[in-house]
């Protein structure tokens, strides 16, 4: 786990040192990369990690909740598989490879209730609009 961190560390200061040679006259521009890492933890207390998402839960959602949620356990799935891809590279143990197929799970689970919503739609055009913008995720 050391040389993970280690990994890590160098990544982010190359990164880091990278992007303040970019200025924009927005201002500053926010660094995307560490949302493919996970945070830095100490390893001495166990972290709790939550379930998967019921179908019956997601359908209490409304459309935009699902989309967020979509991209929430989306940029989830890129860390998590970031994480295993860059420990296997080191010949290291992913940690909690569980957590992967709860993300999976509940990615199937929201495309399903949105194909369920699109199947309802009673107007036949906004029902394909709907069934093809589920398909694109």
């Amino acid at each position: 786990m050391f040389l993970a961190r280690a990994f890590r560390q160098t990544f982010f200061a190359a990164a880091a040192a990278r992007s303040k040679h970019y200025s924009t006259t927005a201002g500053a521009v926010r660094n995307p990369l560490p949302e493919f890492f996970e945070a830095d933890r100490d390893n001495e207390t166990p972290v709790v990690y939550g379930r998967s998402w019921k179908a019956s839960e997601l359908r209490l959602k409304s459309w935009d909740d699902l989309h967020k949620l979509w991209y929430v356990l989306l940029k989830e799935k890129n860390m998590l598989m970031t994480q295993r891809q860059m420990l296997q590279a080191q010949n290291l143990r992913f940690p909690n490879p569980e957590r992967l197929p709860k993300v999976r799970k509940s990615m199937c689970r929201i495309k399903h209730v949105l194909t369920e919503r699109a199947i309802e739609e009673p107007d036949a055009r906004r029902s394909a609009e709907m069934k093809k913008m589920i398909n694109g995720l």
